[in-house]
C-alpha cells in the first residue's frame, strides 16, 4: 500500500519534476542543484539508511547544510548527514533546551517536524533563516499556516518535507515540487 501511495504522490506532481514552472531563477537553481539533484555526493557511502524514507530526506539534508553552509543548525535528528553536509556547523539538537538567559541565536538553518511548536522558532529566524517542517502531509492546515504567516517568505512542498525561507526582500511564493 505504501509503494501505491509513493507512486500516486509521484505521477500527481510529475508536471512539477526538475522545477517546471518555476520563474525565479534563484529559486529554480535551488531546486535543480539542491532539492532534485541525483548526482552523487561524497559522504553517501559512509550514511546509511535501511529506511528508504529517511535515507532520501538525509540525502537532501546533507545538499542542503552543504549549499547553505550554516553556522547553526537545528535538528533533533539527522545530525550526522548535517555535519557531513557542513562540518563547521555548530549542531544543536534541542531546541526546547535554549533558555532565555542565553543570548539571542541567529538561526541559518533548522528542522522541525509538522507537530513542533513553530512560533519560538520563527520568532529567531532572520532573512537569511531557512527551516525545514517535516511531515507536512500529516497535517495539511498546520503547513499552509507555516507558509501563510508573515514572518515566512517563499516555501517548498516536497510533500515529505517543506522548506520555509524567510527573505522578506524576495516576492512571496508557495512551490509544490516533485521530491
Amino acid at each position: 500500500m505504501l509503494i501505491l501511495r509513493r507512486w500516486i504522490v509521484w505521477l500527481t506532481r510529475i508536471h512539477r519534476c526538475w522545477g517546471f514552472g518555476i520563474q525565479s531563477p534563484t529559486d529554480y537553481a535551488f531546486v535543480r542543484s539542491v532539492v532534485n539533484e541525483h548526482g552523487f555526493y561524497y559522504a553517501y557511502d559512509q550514511l546509511t539508511e535501511s529506511n528508504w524514507l529517511r535515507r532520501k530526506l538525509g540525502r537532501l539534508y546533507l545538499r542542503l547544510a552543504n549549499w547553505r553552509q550554516p553556522d547553526v543548525i537545528i535538528s533533533d535528528d539527522y545530525g550526522q548527514w548535517w555535519q557531513a553536509g557542513c562540518q563547521k556547523a555548530q549542531l544543536i539538537t534541542k531546541f526546547s533546551s535554549l533558555t532565555s538567559n542565553q543570548p539571542p541565536l541567529k538561526i541559518d538553518l533548522a528542522r522541525i517536524t509538522i507537530e513542533d511548536d513553530y512560533e519560538s522558532l520563527f520568532a529567531l529566524c532572520d532573512n537569511a533563516s531557512v527551516v525545514v517542517v517535516e511531515g507536512i502531509w500529516h497535517n495539511w492546515p498546520q503547513w499552509h499556516k507555516m507558509q501563510d504567516d508573515p514572518r515566512t517568505g517563499t516555501s517548498f512542498d516536497l510533500y515529505y518535507c517543506g522548506i520555509l525561507f524567510f527573505d522578506k526582500q524576495r516576492y512571496k511564493h508557495q512551490y509544490k515540487v516533485n521530491f
